[in-house]
């Protein structure tokens, strides 16, 4: 067994034991080995980048394997960046031990999906791909970060099993022959008039997923695993096509469960009357600081962005006019023409563990640095690596120390007043009861925990541009990449003990 497998091994048992002493009940967790019902992928992008200094488009890559023995139904959603707002979505059958893959491309004014895999999606993904749309931010539904397709160019992606096909007929129709499925129009048919739903099962969260940032110009591939959400539902999911449901606040029931830094589980209740229906999912991405590493060595041509993306942050958050709906406060501030942005602090350190009094995000913004979509791109001394629109530029760190190091990204407790006589505390969610296990078995119980930070997923990637070298009697573009987690620092305080 790899050093892995028994990571991931012994956290499903610790989960396993936490949940026998909270009777039994499911909650969601982070998958330690990459498979589950929901997958995350932080990032896509057909931006023009500028690795190397040579200006190239990126196309992403994306691929969703069912590792399991059942027909899987799925919910695939693309959603831009700046307000994650839908650009496309359709349901997924996926037969046991199949892939499915697909490409997102640039358009004249925006971008599209395409595919020639044969799954059964609903409704059918023509051959010429699927534009991306504008539905859910422009006229009617405009926001103030303007309607222009351009804003599909870039997001993220999440992938929700809806349930397992148990129906032994119902599941024959997704099944492959020679490659082909059995019968997807009866599926669509299947789907479109509900009967399907008869035929569901709870997910057996066995899918798992990656993406590439691919820019062919530049010689470029950045890699990236999804991160995938086990025991998000017990139960199916399944709703018609055209629905903007399942997302993230579907999960079910409303528990969450984590590692704490010193390795106990905390097991939390996201019942409250203040409760928001995605706040099981963001106890489990909560991060109080988001930990990686830069690179600008000059000798090496070297250059380093980093995605940072709040996957749940559209539910917390809404457009000027709506203050009612920030009921809970994990976010500062609504949605405006410079989105809603929320303060961070960052402590760069260079590899001699050298750092500047203050760190300052280029062009400066009033109110200090902030990160304000929900796919954010820092660029570290403009390097414009992925070409983000949705970018600001940490300046060129430490003058005289060396240009390679680390950052820390902190999301500081902030008391936020966004109305007269209204006060609350952004960047904590406060959950209610809650049991501890600690690393040498003891339970406790507590009525309430309150979690620190904001809930982010996220890389950094960084090239290294060495020109084009001689081999033997030809020239070849020598260009290396690497892409990196961001690794994390995690807090959560507790309540006063339960009454026995």
């Amino acid at each position: 067994m790899t050093q892995r497998a028994k990571k991931a091994a012994t956290f499903s048992w610790l989960v396993s034991a936490l949940l026998g002493v909270t009777e039994g009940a499911e909650a969601v967790y982070l998958s330690p080995n990459g498979v589950g019902q929901v997958l995350l992928y932080p990032y896509y992008t057909v931006r023009e980048g500028a690795v190397g200094g040579v200006p190239g488009g990126f196309n992403t890559l994306i691929s969703v394997v069912n590792a399991g023995s059942q027909v899987a139904l799925a919910k695939v959603r693309f959603i831009e960046g700046r307000n994650s707002r839908e650009v496309l979505d359709f349901a997924l059958y996926l037969s046991p031990y199949d892939v499915w893959t697909a490409g997102i491309v640039p358009t004249a004014d925006g971008a599209k999906m395409l595919t020639t895999d044969r799954s059964c999606t609903v409704p059918p993904i023509p051959a010429g791909g699927v534009e991306f749309v504008n539905y859910a931010y422009a006229n009617e539904a405009a926001d103030p970060a303007g309607g222009s397709l351009d804003r599909t160019r870039e997001g993220y992606i999440e992938i929700i099993a809806m349930g397992s096909v148990t129906d032994p007929v119902m599941a024959s129709y997704a099944v492959h022959t020679d490659g082909v499925p059995s019968d997807c129009a009866t599926l669509e048919r299947l789907e479109n008039s509900g009967e399907i739903v008869g035929g569901l099962d709870a997910p057996d969260g066995m899918l798992y997923g990656s993406e590439q940032l691919v820019n062919v110009m530049s010689g470029v591939d950045f890699a990236a695993e999804a991160l995938a959400l086990r025991a998000f539902t017990a139960v199916p999911l399944w709703y018609p096509p055209g629905s903007i449901y399942p997302n993230l606040g579907g999960v079910n029931p409303k528990v969450s469960t984590v590692q704490s830094n010193d390795g106990a589980m905390v097991h939390t209740q996201w019942t409250g009357i203040t409760a928001q229906s995605v706040d099981p999912v963001s106890a489990v991405l909560m991060h109080d600081q988001v930990l990686n590493e830069y690179v600008l060595d000059p000798g090496g041509w070297g250059a380093t962005d980093w995605v940072v993306t709040f996957p749940t942050k559209h539910y917390y958050t809404a457009l000027p006019g709506q203050v009612d709906l920030l009921v809970t406060g994990l976010f500062e501030n609504n949605f405006s023409v410079e989105g809603a942005c929320d303060s961070v602090r960052p402590m760069i350190y260079d590899r001699e563990e050298r750092r500047p009094v203050t760190v300052g995000f280029s062009p400066p913004r009033p109110g200090g640095n902030a990160l304000c979509w929900e796919t954010n791109v820092l660029t570290f001394n403009n390097s414009n690596l992925l070409g983000s629109r949705n970018a600001v530029s940490v300046p060129s760190p430490l003058p005289g120390g060396t240009p390679n190091g680390w950052m820390r990204l902190e999301f500081p407790r902030r008391t936020v007043t966004p109305i007269a006589g209204w006060t609350f505390d952004a960047h904590v969610l406060v959950g209610g009861a809650t049991t501890v296990i600690s690393r040498s078995g003891s339970v406790t119980q507590y009525e309430s925990a309150t979690y620190y930070g904001l809930p982010s997923i996220g890389f950094a990637v960084t090239n290294m541009t060495n020109g084009q070298m001689p081999v033997g009697d030809r020239v070849v573009l020598s260009n290396f990449a690497g892409r990196w987690t961001h690794r994390s620092v995690d807090r959560v305080t507790f309540g006063a003990v339960a009454a026995p």
